[in-house]
């Protein structure tokens, strides 16, 4: 979808339910049907949240909504998140509740801008934002770690992704997840997260490991040398436990592996 066609789908559910629910009215005026764009309603959204007696909302806001409108393809991987709430979530029938109520997408959407100033050289005002990000949502993404698009933060309370983290596109990530180091050695240190990966609740990836395009980690794994594409582990080390089927566990949010190392369902 386009970033126009996420707006106004957001302002349309925003309307029905502005029409039912007069005490919501207000905050959806607010937050949605006075602004502009949807830059500009991130930035409402955001500042609301983030704001501080030393940086004014109007500050924050201006600051989202600038970072997006010079940057669209940042725009427009939060549209991407935002369906990929959509899709995947069970809990999630519209854009209208991430963009309100959901820490992770709020999260997600925040990290982007500071990767945004991180990039333009604003490292300081980037540390600031990740540190007003972190305190508020519980979630501490570096601002010079490399997310894509199509990211689904499930929950998202404790997530972790330290400072050259790479998370490619389309990857399931829920709550108390660590991208991490294993020690004190700068450069290169953090995990890469190849696309379509599903890493479950409680996982800590450590070290400059790579989990390969299509992997499954389960909940509560310490994974710490590389996993093929296509494989499931899990445990403490974890260990692998049998082929993934599907092309993209992240798409279909399957974290079930039965007590004999195999999917389920798979069959040995």
């Amino acid at each position: 979808m386009t970033i126009e066609e996420v707006w106004l789908t957001l302002r349309q559910e925003a309307e029905v339910v502005a029409a039912k629910e007069f005490i919501l009215a207000k905050v959806l005026a607010e937050f949605v049907l006075e602004r502009e764009s949807f830059a500009d309603a991130l930035g409402w959204r955001l500042a609301a949240r983030l704001g501080r007696s030393s940086v004014p909302e109007k500050d924050l806001r201006e600051l989202v909504r600038d970072a997006f409108l010079d940057e669209p393809e940042s725009l427009h991987k939060v549209c991407t998140d935002a369906k990929a709430v959509r899709e995947r979530d069970p809990a999630c029938m519209d854009f209208l509740s991430p963009f309100l109520y959901f820490k992770g997408f709020q999260a997600l959407s925040g990290y982007r801008v500071s990767n945004y100033l991180w990039r333009h050289n604003r490292k300081e005002l980037a540390q600031y934002l990740q540190s007003l990000i972190a305190a508020v949502y519980t979630v501490d993404i570096h601002p010079a770690a490399t997310i894509g698009q199509g990211i689904l933060l499930d929950h998202a309370t404790g997530f972790v992704a330290g400072e050259t983290t790479i998370v490619e596109d389309d990857v399931s990530i829920l709550h108390e997840v660590t991208l991490g180091g294993t020690g004190k050695e700068r450069g290169d240190r953090h995990p890469k997260i190849r696309s379509g990966v599903l890493i479950g609740a409680g996982a800590k990836i450590l070290g400059n490991v790579e989990i390969g395009e299509g992997a499954r980690i389960g909940a509560g794994s310490v994974v710490l040398k590389d996993v093929p594409p296509h494989v499931s582990v899990a445990g403490v080390p974890a260990k692998e436990l049998g082929k993934v089927q599907e092309s993209s566990p992240a798409l279909g949010m399957d974290h079930m592996i039965d007590d004999r190392g195999v999917e389920s369902g798979e069959g040995i």
